[in-house]
């Protein structure tokens, strides 16, 4: 018997911001970044990332250079402490009535971002979603590296880890309910049976009028 399956975007889709500048917002307050450029740099390129012309490698050497230093123990930690008081507090509260909800009927949920893993599936493990991807960094002598291991969840890229994750699963999902709030989530968005846009970005907003998506407005 098939089951559905409900999969959820993170930034400003189930948190009312962006969980990678709230990192980075968290490593300037904690004095690991030191630049006094980089909070504006990162704003830069989260604007390309909402046209939908974010280059995510480029973007990683920026993200991850702060963290060359810290080994993996170390960033994992401070990624706690930031889940904690930066990024819970954030969750949408219809967010949290609906994975609830998930949760009491016993149906499978999946969070898939293009955040770095290391912060993704702290988040998950929170908010009480059971499965998780994010963008997944090499280690290298116990620190992690700008490089990408595997295939990057970034826009195709996010069909195709749900794809391999999907052909490793024993139970069949007949319907896909996705959530997300990113034109850059579009070929998701045509791959899942039932999206749905939460406070959409205009592009994403356009497509699901003519779609006829649901639209929902999170606050």
């Amino acid at each position: 018997m098939s089951q559905p399956l409900y999969i959820f975007d993170l930034d400003e889709t189930l948190i009312a911001a962006d969980s990678a500048m709230l990192w980075h917002q968290f490593l300037v307050e904690k004095g690991i970044i030191t630049d006094s450029n980089f909070l504006a740099e990162d704003k830069r390129l989260m604007s390309l990332y909402s046209a939908g012309k974010l280059d995510m490698p480029e973007y990683l050497n920026f993200a991850m250079a702060p963290l060359a230093y810290l080994t993996k123990q170390q960033v994992d930690c401070l990624v706690d402490e930031c889940v904690e008081k930066y990024i819970m507090p954030m969750v949408f509260p219809q967010a949290q009535q609906l994975l609830a909800q998930l949760k009491q009927d016993k149906i499978t949920t999946v969070l898939i971002s293009a955040t770095v893993s290391f912060i993704v599936k702290k988040v998950a493990i929170k908010l009480g979603i059971e499965h998780a991807m994010g963008i997944d960094m090499q280690i290298e002598d116990s620190c992690y590296t700008a490089n990408i291991l595997g295939v990057a969840s970034y826009r195709d890229g996010k069909v195709i880890r749900l794809q391999s994750w999907l052909a490793e699963q024993t139970e069949v999902y007949s319907d896909s309910y996705f959530y997300t709030d990113s034109i850059n989530d579009l070929p998701l968005c045509l791959f899942s049976q039932y999206p749905h846009v939460v406070n959409p970005c205009p592009q994403l907003a356009l497509h699901a009028q003519v779609q006829n998506w649901p639209q929902l407005i999170w606050k």
